[in-house]
């Protein structure tokens, strides 16, 4: 059977930072033992589902999951893997702040199995760490690195924020280059979005920020390209680069449609061709998982879940296409067929034909992928590609 991989939604924050809108909530400390215990019963109940599976993989999102105590960590790693065991070389990852990941922390985190962990740098830049809300020195970046490696970790890696008011080439350059000092086993880069309801968003709107315009954010984005790949880093995914072997086998599940096991506030999941998603509320969630939780015999909502639903056909194209096309790798055309019992040239072949012209799409050794150039535009080809497939 195909393996699956687990994703652990930890939604407690010291700091909720204005530009963040993930399912995250600052001042729950008193809730986190609660909160631990509910995952443990979430996961009981998930076992006649997957009963004689196995896990690939493991990550701790949020949130900052690296807020909570690596004990509690170690708790749900050991009680994933009593219930279905672990692949051999399964990775297991968690997201962590700069400055509050001491030696001793990350050392019980790899004795419980963790085995890539991910700082939310974000900067390099004081000023521009202090307009992200985040409450970590510059200093606690290099330290935390350094800490992680002394425990054993094997892959290390650092989020970046590009896009900020004020930044240029120059100083996104100065970004990129500690992170390659540092020795990063991988590094993310993301545009700074406007998401609404943020508090960011309601800056923006008040005239109080500026961002920089798209074209500037193309600049910063493609100087990110030049400067990892002269460095030795090989960019996979749109927003991530790796060192060789490095590469999150995990974030690759979601990308590739593989199946994966969502447990936590407002965690989705895909089993079985089918998409849900948790209770948001931590509160809410962690009463849900109280004695009256049964073992789940289908994957449709009660108990944890808020909301399923079985993607349609086309719906499940366009998932295939603007996933896969996200990896530099591209998708396979035969796969693409052999999955949906028609070519994709059958349902999109226009908008394929105008974006090789066009030179954002290419097609080679029966793949299509972006160009170099398509991967700026990554967003409108597909919204391209989906009209038409949804047309069809």
């Amino acid at each position: 059977m195909t393996p699956f991989a687990v994703y652990v939604h930890i939604p407690f924050c010291t700091v909720k930072c204005g530009y963040c809108d993930f399912n995250a909530y600052a001042g729950m400390d008193a809730l986190k033992p609660a909160y631990t215990g509910a995952l443990l019963s979430e996961l009981v109940s998930w076992e006649p589902v997957l009963a004689g599976q196995r896990v690939a993989s493991i990550a701790f999102g949020g949130g900052t999951p690296g807020e909570v105590s690596a004990a509690a960590i170690g708790d749900v790693i050991m009680a994933i893997a009593d219930a279905w065991g672990l692949e051999t070389g399964a990775e297991v990852s968690i997201e962590a702040n700069p400055g509050t990941s001491n030696l001793s922390y990350l050392e019980t985190l790899v004795a419980g199995r963790v085995t890539r962990v991910s700082f939310g740098a974000q900067s390099f830049d004081p000023a521009e760490l202090a307009f992200l809300d985040r409450i970590h020195s510059v200093e606690a970046i290099g330290a935390s690195v350094r800490n992680a490696r002394s425990a054993g970790v094997r892959s290390v890696g650092l989020d970046l924020i590009y896009g900020l008011p004020g930044q240029d080439v120059g100083s996104w350059r100065t970004n990129l280059a500690r992170a390659v000092d540092l020795g990063a086993d991988h590094i993310s880069c993301y545009a700074l979005t406007v998401e609404e309801g943020t508090a960011l968003a309601a800056r923006v709107a008040r005239g109080e920020v500026e961002l920089p315009g798209p074209d500037e954010a193309a600049d910063l984005y493609e100087e990110a390209t030049d400067l990892l790949d002269a460095a030795g880093y090989v960019q996979y995914e749109l927003s991530n680069w790796a060192a060789p072997g490095h590469e999150s086998r995990h974030n690759q599940s979601y990308w590739t449609d593989r199946p994966y096991l969502g447990i936590g506030a407002g965690a989705h999941g895909y089993l079985g061709g089918v998409r849900y998603e948790n209770i948001a509320h931590p509160r809410a969630y962690v009463a849900a998982c109280g004695p009256g939780l049964a073992p789940r015999r289908a994957i449709d909502a009660g108990g944890t879940i808020a909301a399923s639903r079985e993607p349609g056909r086309a719906e499940a194209m366009v998932d295939y296409v603007s996933l896969r096309l996200r990896l530099l790798a591209g998708l396979d055309l035969q796969e693409f067929h052999a999955r949906f019992g028609v070519p994709l040239a059958d349902v999109a072949g226009p908008v394929i034909d105008e974006s090789v012209a066009a030179g954002v799409l290419a097609t080679e050794a029966r793949r299509l992928r972006l160009t170099r150039a398509g991967r700026l535009l990554h967003g409108e080809v597909t919204a391209r590609l989906i009209a038409h497939i949804e047309q069809r």
